[in-house]
């Protein structure tokens, strides 16, 4: 299969080249140039998790990836599982944080590297993502230790909580960490920079591991069929209802990835983006313009973004009428979010803030409908946050406990892209 700019829309390239390059032309994001077509969805929906998601990507790598290679790349990176618990009749949460890092991007970050090591052969390259949170977790543990890939990430310095932190920045080896003076969208504005100096992209053989990458974005779309496999295993289509998936959201890949598997023929009624304060999406789809604001630090941080990359995907599928009149979005303020962490720990489920406000934004769900919000980073990743809220405490999970003792090995540096750029530019 064929991608294409969306930006600039004459340059197509190949599924490899897409993983490869990240971005096109003009910082254009990536897109398949047509949707597979699947006649039989409960066909699919009855295979296994791996079997099954190697189906639904075989189309979109074609080309690039043989069957073997494929199915070799799919079960190496999804050796854990996406797990549907019920909340209540007409609830459930999609946990996603069942990983080494205990978060949602490491389905995306895991099946990237595996592919990009597969297309790099032997050739150097640098990685350069930024993080609200999570992904710099996915990503480190993800590339640690490949050989010739050098990760470089960047993320708000004292914008996310110290256990997110100590999860991607005491690795060292190939993992390097640069905490910035500013915020997320300040990390990613660097990133753009970096990718706009062809110079220094040639030099160093720059790629992005962030949700803008095609590659991580498909690796999502099997979890949604996941998810629908185990609700329609789990329930009648009678007691199911109508299917809405309330989906936490920052920088919009998640919600992206469910809209793909919705035009892939997934049986879902309609998506929820919830966002934080940070309502730059809820806002244009209410009033027709995109404004987005000064980002607000929020407990829910990995949504600290005001400007997502993600959304000209999302508003292409739109207008293009490939999810037409099935996307809302809903706001979600701070004592909100507090107040839904209660109820939730009442109805016996310890949640962290994101999912938290996935599901009070699920508040307005029909009789007929079926609520699924999703869970995307254990609850213990926000330890403090959860524990001040609650008014009780909670246990580290190895993953977590095994880094807390250890050292921070970032840098720190200003939002200067002329800083940034000698240092990409130095040998490591």
């Amino acid at each position: 299969m064929q991608f294409y700019n969306l930006k600039e829309n004459d340059e197509v390239v190949s599924f490899a080249q897409a993983v490869k390059q990240g971005l096109g032309k003009n910082q254009g994001l990536f897109f398949p140039e047509k949707m597979p077509a699947f006649d039989d969805i409960e066909s699919l929906l009855a295979l296994p998790f791996v079997e099954r998601s190697v189906k639904v990507l075989a189309p979109f790598v074609q080309g690039s990836l043989s069957e073997k290679e494929l199915s070799s790349i799919v079960t190496n990176a999804f050796n854990f599982p996406a797990q549907i618990q019920p909340i209540s009749e007409h609830r459930a949460i999609l946990e996603l944080f069942h990983g080494p890092t205990l978060a949602f991007k490491d389905f995306g970050a895991r099946f990237m590297a595996q592919c990009l090591q597969t297309f790099s052969k032997d050739k150097k390259i640098t990685i350069l993502t930024a993080t609200s949170g999570d992904t710099g977790a996915a990503v480190a543990h993800a590339f640690h230790g490949l050989a010739n890939i050098r990760v470089v990430i960047l993320y708000p310095k004292g914008k996310i909580s110290l256990l997110q932190e100590k999860m991607f920045t005491t690795l060292g080896d190939n993992i390097e960490t640069i905490a910035i003076d500013g915020t997320f969208d300040d990390c990613q504005a660097l990133v753009k920079d970096a990718f706009n100096d062809k110079e220094l992209a040639q030099t160093i053989g720059l790629n992005s591991a962030n949700s803008i990458n095609i590659s991580r974005l498909l690796a999502q779309v099997c979890y949604y069929f996941e998810a629908v496999a185990q609700l329609t295993r789990q329930k009648s289509k009678q007691n199911l209802g109508d299917l809405v998936v309330s989906v936490p959201s920052g920088n919009f890949g998640n919600l992206t990835a469910g809209l793909l598997g919705k035009a892939l023929g997934l049986p879902i009624k309609r998506f929820i983006a919830a966002t934080n304060a940070n309502d730059t999406v809820p806002r244009y789809l209410s009033t027709g313009d995109w404004e987005p604001h000064e980002t607000i630090a929020t407990i829910s941080n990995a949504m600290d973004v005001s400007n997502p990359n993600n959304w000209p995907r999302v508003e292409h599928m739109i207008k293009s009428g490939l999810v037409e009149g099935c996307v809302s979005a809903q706001s979600v303020d701070e004592e909100e979010t507090q107040i839904t962490m209660i109820q939730l720990a009442k109805l016996g489920y310890i949640s962290e803030p994101h999912a938290a406000v996935a599901y009070k934004a699920l508040q307005d769900c029909e009789d007929n409908e079926f609520g699924v919000f999703l869970g995307t980073a254990h609850p213990a990743k926000f330890k403090e946050v959860v524990e001040n809220t609650l008014g009780q405490p909670i246990g580290l999970p190895k993953e977590l406990a095994d880094c807390a003792g250890e050292p921070i090995l970032s840098i720190d540096m200003a939002a200067d892209f002329a800083q940034l750029r000698d240092y990409l530019m130095s040998a490591k």
